[in-house]
């Protein structure tokens, strides 16, 4: 039997002709010019959707504009991060990422290129600090040269390129209930037929003084781009004990030489890729002895190490959660489930490092889903332990 399509209401092909209409009128642009956009942004969603899990769960929490927006940064962020990964020669990949970073200086909206075109929309919508695109640039051709570390301030300041960077451009998404509060207060002191609007008292233009209700700086004093970078900075931490293994595989050791000196796995000779990729196939082996840490040698010091850097995430994680103190309900849930997501796969990797170095860790759907519930209901990660905080300085 042929199946038939179902037929549309009655109105619905008007009703339709009549929003494209209005979103023209409001955007001065034309009908092919917004169905040109429109398809951008639905094939970043669809390239979000399917390559990155976790940050999906969150991002799937906002509002359509703010989750098109987020996925256009992601799709340019994931093609900058390919063009690092892939088989190119070094040369190769400092040329593409050098035209990518000239891109960026002539955005527009009808680029042929759908994930330019959906990107220029949302940075004229919201503002995309475009240095924070060009850190990322510069982080993924740190990974290029191949550039090593010999203590945690240099690989923070990696971090801060290739994750904080991201952390800042979600913000201007996001967005501040402070930043919503002067815009309502701009509207509201626009001059009308009636006259000028009175400013009521409190803060600037009428809104809540600086720090009240959780508006501007958190309790801590710090501005929110501050916490925004060092949530980046927790995932990038996350990501490198997550990968480190697929990393050594590449060339790449991220660990810093300080720590790979205090864990006794740089006595002597430096420990190279080859070396590491060595003993993380033998230490996704170990027996359980090794694996509870009572004993194992190398191995051992490699699970010490890594769960050193689970807890070093998780204390960056504690360092930037106030943000959500200053975001809108939706825009808070969206931080919850990604460091909620990412809280449990340290948890994970904690228990299990030799399974982490076997294979990636991943997160089932059910306890992804699970943890996006729970954002909902602005529950995300634990009240940090006194034990937990880690002073960088003597790490």
């Amino acid at each position: 039997m042929r199946s038939r399509a179902r037929a549309r209401p009655r109105g619905a092909h008007t009703r339709a002709r009549h929003r494209s209409a209005a979103t023209s009128a409001a955007t001065g642009r034309s009908g092919a010019a917004e169905s040109h956009l429109r398809l951008a942004y639905r094939q970043c969603e669809t390239l979000t959707r399917l390559a990155a899990g976790n940050f999906y769960y969150g991002i799937r929490l906002l509002p359509a504009p703010k989750r098109r927006a987020m996925c256009a940064v992601y799709a340019f962020a994931r093609r900058i991060d390919d063009i690092g990964d892939g088989t190119l020669p070094r040369e190769e990949k400092l040329r593409r990422l050098e035209a990518a970073e000239q891109t960026l200086e002539r955005l527009r909206t009808d680029d042929p290129d759908p994930v330019l075109a959906a990107l220029a929309d949302a940075a004229l919508r919201f503002e995309l600090p475009k240095d924070a695109l060009s850190n990322l640039i510069e982080g993924v051709r740190m990974d290029v040269h191949g550039t090593v570390y010999a203590d945690f301030a240099e690989l923070e300041r990696y971090c801060r390129r290739v994750a904080g960077s991201i952390g800042r451009l979600c913000l201007a998404i996001f967005g501040t209930r402070r930043d919503a509060a002067l815009a309502g207060a701009r509207s509201a002191a626009a001059p009308s037929a009636d006259g000028p609007a009175a400013s009521p008292a409190g803060g600037p233009a009428g809104g809540p003084a600086d720090g009240a209700d959780g508006w501007g700086p958190d309790r801590s004093g710090r501005p929110a781009r501050e916490l925004a970078d060092d949530l980046g900075v927790a995932l990038q931490l996350a990501n490198i004990v997550r990968d480190l293994r697929e990393d050594a595989e590449q060339g790449r050791v991220y660990l810093p030489a300080r720590d790979l000196v205090r864990y006794h796995l740089h006595d002597g000779e430096p420990l190279d890729a080859p070396a590491l990729q060595a003993l993380a196939r033998e230490a996704s082996l170990a027996e359980p002895a090794m694996i509870a840490g009572f004993e194992g040698g190398d191995v051992g010091q490699l699970y010490a190490l890594m769960r050193f850097y689970c807890l070093r995430s998780r204390d960056w994680f504690h360092r930037g959660i106030e943000l959500v103190a200053l975001l809108d309900r939706r825009s808070a849930a969206c931080v919850l489930a990604m460091a909620g997501i990412y809280w449990r796969m340290l948890h994970h990797i904690e228990e299990r490092p030799d399974r982490a170095l076997a294979r990636r860790t991943r997160l089932r759907r059910r306890e992804k889903a699970w943890v996006a519930a729970r954002a909902l209901l602005g529950k995300g990660i634990p009240e940090r332990h006194p034990a937990e905080r880690i002073q960088e300085d003597d790490a």
